[in-house]
């Protein structure tokens, strides 16, 4: 259930003293459109579940799971019978390991984990969803550490299968296959890094020893966006940081997130999140 919600805004009410919430939920209740800053963790465990983001609606079946990024609008759809499990931890806090971040801007808005796309690391996933959603209903000592280690183990095994399923196909990589892929995770770490920076694709793709032609390719097929759509997502999701502390005006959030004018800004933040940076602010604002 949605314990808080104000306007599209949902406030993820953590279990006391921990950073996590986890509903074992068997309810037969739509959850209208919104949003939340914890990473959402869906895996049905008796029956579909259907997710619905801007543009994009999956059903689930028994097993798959599907990450819902930090920031995405999304609305949940249940059947009048069945069972899941929603994980909702606090990822914040974890934002200083650059792999994970970069993963989660890779996945954003949704990603969707099933055995015939990733048979590799599926059914090692599917162990630890209930690994969690049992260590989190037990109420033992230490749950919370065990449960964030489960989620840990989610994270790494989800980027080495996300790194061995891009389709880097140009010809001439062959065997520098995983030399490549080591590379543009270094790239992405520094755009988000750099993003408030006047970056530019030439700057970046001289970094890292590619043609400009070569690495706009190649990034795509990395990222599955261009390199100015993933400096815009970067800059967008420390503007939304740097939005929920009202002492920080517009025009100097738009600033320091490295964009040539506010018009721009607020240009760009719609369009990636569907509304204005002050009405971002207010919705944050009037649930804290």
């Amino acid at each position: 259930m949605i314990e808080s919600l104000n306007g599209l805004f949902e406030t993820v009410n953590y279990k006391q003293g921990t950073s996590l919430k986890l509903y074992n939920n068997d309810e037969y209740e739509d959850y209208p459109a919104h949003w939340h800053i914890a990473l959402e963790i869906i895996m049905p465990t008796d029956n579909i579940y259907t997710v619905e983001v801007p543009d994009k609606t999956v059903v689930l079946r028994e097993g798959d799971i599907a990450f819902i990024c930090p920031g995405c609008v999304h609305t949940l759809y249940a059947p009048k019978i069945g069972q899941r499990i929603i994980f909702q931890p606090d990822v914040a806090s974890l934002r200083f390991m650059p792999d994970l971040e970069t993963l989660i801007t890779i996945m954003s808005p949704l990603t969707v984990i099933t055995p015939e796309e990733y048979p590799d690391i599926h059914p090692s996933l599917h162990k630890l969803m209930l690994d969690i959603r049992d260590e989190y209903l037990s109420g033992n000592s230490f749950s919370e550490v065990k449960v964030y280690a489960s989620f840990l183990e989610i994270i790494s095994l989800i980027g080495k299968g996300y790194s061995n399923s891009k389709d880097l196909t140009m010809p001439d990589i062959r065997g520098r296959r995983e030399e490549y892929i080591e590379k543009f995770i270094y790239v992405c770490n520094y755009i988000a890094e750099h993003c408030s920076e006047d970056l530019t694709l030439e700057e970046v793709a001289q970094m890292s020893g590619f043609s400009k032609f070569y690495f706009s390719r190649l990034f795509k097929q990395f990222t599955g966006v261009t390199f100015l759509k993933y400096v815009n997502q970067k800059r967008i999701a420390l503007a939304e940081a740097l939005l929920t502390e009202p002492r920080n005006s517009i025009t100097d959030v738009a600033v320091n997130c490295g964009f040539s004018s506010l018009s721009a800004f607020i240009r760009m933040f719609k369009i990636i999140k569907g509304c204005t940076p002050t009405e971002f602010r207010n919705m944050y604002t009037t649930t804290n």
